[in-house]
Formats: C-alpha cells, structure tokens, sequence
C-alpha cells in the first residue's frame, strides 16, 4: 500500500547539501542517489520489460512523483537501446544506470546478475508466441465496469489504468488493456511481489521444510542472548517483527538505502536492531521481505538459479505463468519486496490458486488452510500475511474497508497493482495501471469494479 519513493524531503535537497554538518546524518547525497537509482530502474522495467515508451513512463509513473517537481529542473534520463541501459542523472553530479538482461529484468550495479542467474533465467523462460487476443465479454453490465474502471476523473491523478482481468469460478471471463499492453505484457507487480514470497514459503511448509511459527533461521540472529533470536518466519511475514526498519519512501530511510544502495540487503536488514519486542505491534516494511527472502535462498540452495528453477518447478508452471521475471540482489537474495514482474493473466492465475486454497487440478501447491492463514488479520491492522485483508474487524467491529465484501483479501503494489481474491463470490480480480495517489491508489475506483463485477457476474 505504500509507494516505493515519494521522495517528499528532496525538496530541500539543493538547498542543504552544502550546509556544514548536515551530511553526517541527513545524507542528502545518499537520498539522491536513491532519487536517480529510482528512475533509472523504474524506466529500464517499462521500456525493456514492459515496452513501453521512455516519453510515456516518464510521464506516468515518474514526473507525478510526490516531491518529483523539485527535481525534474535539473534531471535528465537517456535510454540507450544499443546498450539496453538507462541512465538518470540530477545536476550532473548524481549518476544511476540500470541494465536490462533479456529473460530476467533490470539490475543496478550493485545487483548485476552472475552468469548462472542469466542461464537460469534462459532456461526456464517461456518461448516466444504471437500474443493472444484478449477475451471479450459483451455483457453490458461486465462492459460498464471495466470502463468505469479505465475512465480518468474529471480531476486529481490520473489512473493510468493498463490491465484488468476477471476470473470466476476458474475461467476467464473478461479483461480489458490499455493501448501498448496485451495479455502476454509483463507487468512489475511492486509489493505484489511480497504475495509470491509468501507462496514460496508455502511450499516449503508443505514440503516439512520451513514452520512459519518457529525461530527465523537467519544465521546471524542465532546467538541465544541476540534479542532477535525469537523473531518467527510469522512475525516477519506479517510485519510484526520489530526490527527498526522504517519504510517511509524519503530516500533517507533504511528501506530506501537498502532497496538501491545495497548489495545485499538481506544482510543488510537482517543487521537492524530491534526496536520493540516481536509480536507487540504491526509496522510495514519491505526489509522483512528481504530477510524472508534470505531464508529461501538458503533453504532452497543454489543461490538465484536454485530458487528460479524452484519457483518455476513448483509454482509459476504448474500455474501456467509464463511471463515472470524474478530480479535479485547482489548476494542472490530474491529482491520480494517489489522487483517480481509477471503478465496480468499471470497475476490472474497466481490469485486463482489462493481462491482455490492452494489446490491445482488435484494437486497441492499450498498447504491445506493456507488461504485462511494469510487472510487472517494481523493485530488491529489491515494485513494478514503477504496479503492485506478485509476479513478482520476495527475496533468498533466493523470491517477495514468499507464497500470491500467481508471475505476479500488482497495482493497490493504500489501505483495500484492488485489482486484481489473474493471467496464468496468465486472471483479473482486484477487492476494493474500507474496511479501515483498514494497511499491508496485508487482504492475507491477498484471498490466499485468488485462490486460491479459481482453483480455482473451472479
């Protein structure tokens, strides 16, 4: 639900890099760095990934950034389509560039991938087909929604809406993309990504070879007087780890160093201190994911290749996803936060598993009551495990999210990448686009197309 970098203290960046004194804890030079790291990663995703045009990512996903506007003067952006690189530079002092390695994603320098990552990448990748025509449902009730949904208010943001696919009962029954996109575009799912992390996860509870409720098996946490020795693989999932590690998307906090400054940021956020005793209270951050992310590629093994032949194996094609890319850090940790892309039909199918309770044409993907686990609500906030949820009550005992059925649960990124799972009503819904109104990023738009979806559809 959080944007990855709102950037909102930059605005003073120009005026205080020279003041004496403040670089010892401010470090605005380390905040720009993040700045132009953004750009340059966000730009390589859309026009290599995705395929988009540099003019048009800039324009929606970049320039209506919270605090962007400062900098957008003196910033500057070239895509080499030669080199397959894209570089940001503000000022002409603050210099990013990011690569995009076909059939994996985009790295920073910091995150080259290795040879073996890129074989395996190769290996598992999906061979190239003509795109499928998307399905058309003539229903004038099922027509009315999806347009309401791509329809731009008369004011305020811009929704940028770019796919949306609806599944009842199993079967795809309509969808909808924006002019550039089609059904086979991989999309970067954001913090959807953490949804696939927790379905990682899942396969190895079911394999006997993780328990979510015992101690996190972080190496350097393993001393029986570190007070983070009893932080479970639960209360990092569900964000109640206590680990000081403030997402606030300033460019100055340990999320924001750790997403593009760090080679390997598990390890790096696995070092965090404890700042509140695990279990008490629930904070977001990304830097749980990260160490989750440790823990896969330990318990799995083979660094990034092992675990993209595992995710391939045991989720992504039995599921039939065809269009994932997974992007790692420099120590080959699983960037889970946020850098996992995946077409809007695969979206689809992954939500379709967790409607179904991990079960696939007999087989069992997920351990039985999974879905119950990650939809159960976390303290007294609006997340369960890898996924947000309406299915707990406020305290006044009403549900989170009004207008939202009781039941739902849902994948949630940044500029309002979605799935949303709705048991009662047989329906898995997914709303990708470019909304930069955060924090909620159109959640008013996506209530009405549950809803009218639903009563499209009964």
């Amino acid at each position: 639900m959080k944007g990855m970098i709102r950037l909102k203290l930059l605005v003073t960046l120009a005026l205080v890099a020279g003041v004496a004194g403040l670089t010892a804890w401010k470090r605005p030079d380390r905040a720009l760095h993040v700045a132009t790291a953004n750009v340059a990663q966000t730009l390589c995703a859309d026009v290599f990934v995705s395929g988009l045009a540099p003019d048009r990512v800039f324009a929606e996903n970049i320039a209506p950034m919270q605090g962007m506007h400062i900098l957008l003067p003196h910033l500057r952006y070239a895509v080499d389509t030669a080199r397959q690189t894209v570089t940001a530079q503000w000022h002409g002092r603050f210099t990013s560039v990011a690569t995009y390695y076909p059939g994996y994603g985009c790295a920073l320098p910091t995150t080259t991938p290795d040879a073996a990552t890129l074989q395996a990448a190769r290996e598992v990748a999906s061979p190239a087909t003509t795109s499928a025509a998307p399905v058309v449902n003539t229903d004038p009730a099922i027509v009315d929604a999806l347009a309401h949904a791509f329809a731009e208010p008369a004011s305020g943001p811009r929704r940028n809406v770019h796919a949306i696919v609806v599944l009842h009962d199993g079967q795809l029954v309509a969808e909808r993309y924006a002019t550039g996109f089609h059904p086979d575009t991989p999309q970067l799912g954001y913090s959807m990504s953490k949804s696939v992390v927790n379905a990682l996860l899942g396969i190895l509870v079911r394999q006997g070879k993780l328990d979510m409720h015992a101690m996190a098996p972080v190496p350097t946490w393993q001393a029986l007087d570190d007070p983070r020795h009893h932080i479970t693989l639960d209360q990092l999932s569900r964000m109640t780890s206590g680990l000081d590690l403030t997402e606030d998307d300033s460019g100055f906090d340990p999320v924001s160093n750790m997403l593009f400054l760090h080679k390997d940021m598990a390890a790096y956020a696995a070092h965090a201190a404890l700042r509140i005793p695990p279990g008490t209270q629930w904070e977001y951050t990304s830097g749980n994911t990260l160490i989750l992310g440790g823990v896969l590629r330990d318990a799995i093994g083979g660094g990034a290749s092992g675990l993209i032949h595992f995710a391939h194996r045991e989720l992504f094609d039995p599921l039939g996803m065809r269009h994932v890319l997974m992007e790692f850090d420099g120590a080959q940790t699983l960037v889970g936060s946020t850098r996992i892309y995946a077409s809007a039909r695969d979206w689809a199918r992954f939500g379709q598993l967790y409607l179904d309770d991990g079960m696939l044409d007999g087989r069992r993907i997920l351990p039985e009551g999974w879905s119950a686990y990650v939809s159960k609500q976390t303290l007294n906030s609006i997340y369960g495990s890898g996924f947000w949820t309406n299915t707990g009550t406020g305290a006044d005992g009403s549900h989170i999210i009004t207008g939202m059925p009781d039941d739902a649960y849902f994948a949630s990124g940044m500029n309002g990448q979605r799935i949303v799972i709705v048991p009662s009503r047989r329906l898995v819904i997914v709303r990708l686009g470019s909304t930069l109104d955060p924090p909620y990023f159109d959640m008013r738009g996506l209530l009405r197309l549950i809803n009218e979806v639903s009563a499209a559809v009964r």
